[in-house]
């Protein structure tokens, strides 16, 4: 009597399956990461079809996606709407001459000395004929009514004021925090984090209060958009500090044996490793200072030479309320953060180390 044994798979047997596997997981994640990548950005196509699609389109549920116009055919002096009228012999592109509920006239554009044909239907279950033409009118009609080089030489002000307020006043906290032997260090840095979590909604009455006629009369000014930045930003400290500890204290001592002192080490040894970081921290205060409508409306709702491009660009569209127009703010405001991040991607979030890790 014969007994069949199985063999066990050999040690390449298995690591062709552990290669397959490996092979296969990596295919499905890669393709997951894919269709939430397409997922996430499917908006911003939809905003620049959008854009540059003519009002009249809208209008028609027939129409297709990208930017069009109707087929028009001039005849008698008029322009005839060419649409897709089924007949017995298919599918002609006539214009449309006389309407009716239950028959039209319509002209033959490619014999049109035949004169009307009479088709029996309700011509408004047709479809037009549509040829791609995208239009920068509704650019041109924004433009129009907004100012935006006005809006945007006042963002462009109070970002740089701000971001240089905040960056020298926030690097000079995290340098402290980070090297300096002060008492209570420890509980200073915990309540500077606890600030992060206090909603802004809380201090909103308060400030408001501040900044109002009863104290410092600055409404209708950048004062209430500038002025807090000169004490720092608790975010950006606790990034700062993260790295600015990261940077070994060798380099200090061996900077004072030269005689450097504590602001000369900051400036010539700390900030040339920590330029990442500072890049960093610059966008994140750029793109919430273009992005702010909040503080805007609030103070400078009664200045409207004075009002930053994100509220001055929701404000306008209200003029219009239509789906281009709306489409064509949202680029506007936009897309110059996606430029200023585009070219520092080198440094935006390279070498970065929060917590320890490096990112």
């Amino acid at each position: 009597m014969r007994f069949n044994r199985k063999t066990a798979p050999g040690p390449d047997a298995s690591r062709l399956s552990l290669r397959l596997w490996d092979f296969t997981g990596t295919a499905l994640f890669n393709l997951f990461v894919l269709l939430f990548l397409v997922a996430y950005l499917s908006p911003l196509p939809f905003m620049v079809i959008s854009s540059l699609t003519p009002h009249d389109q809208f209008l028609d549920s027939n129409a297709p996606i990208l930017p069009s116009k109707r087929v028009k055919f001039n005849y008698e002096g008029k322009d005839l709407i060419v649409y897709q009228v089924p007949t017995a012999e298919g599918i002609k592109h006539w214009a449309l001459y006389k309407p009716s509920r239950q028959s039209s006239l319509f002209i033959d554009p490619e014999n049109p000395e035949a004169g009307p044909i009479l088709w029996e239907g309700a011509w408004r279950t047709l479809r037009a004929n549509y040829t791609f033409a995208p239009t920068l009118d509704n650019f041109k009609d924004f433009f129009a009514v907004a100012n935006i080089p006005l809006y945007f030489k006042n963002t462009i002000i109070v970002a740089l004021i701000s971001e240089i307020a905040v960056l020298a006043s926030s690097i000079a906290v995290a340098y402290g925090l980070s090297r300096f032997r002060i008492p209570g260090l420890k509980y200073i840095f915990f309540l500077l984090i606890a600030t992060i979590m206090i909603p802004s909604n809380i201090t909103l009455v308060p400030t408001y209060y501040l900044y109002s006629g009863h104290m410092l009369n600055w409404i209708g000014t950048w004062l209430p958009l500038i002025a807090p930045h000169f004490f720092g930003s608790a975010v950006l400290i606790f990034l700062l500090r993260q790295n600015f500890k990261s940077i070994p204290r060798d380099l200090d001592e061996a900077a004072m044996l030269d005689g450097a002192g504590p602001l000369r080490i900051l400036i010539s040894v700390i900030l040339p490793q920590s330029i990442p970081v500072v890049v960093t921290v610059a966008l994140l205060h750029f793109f919430y200072i273009w992005n702010e409508t909040r503080l805007s409306s609030l103070y400078l709702g009664i200045a409207p030479h004075k009002q930053l491009i994100s509220f001055a660009v929701q404000r306008n569209q209200t003029y219009f309320f239509t789906p281009e127009i709306l489409m064509v703010g949202a680029l506007v405001v936009m897309i110059v953060p996606v430029i200023v991040l585009f070219l520092s991607q080198r440094f935006f979030m390279q070498d970065m180390i929060v917590t320890q890790i490096e990112k």
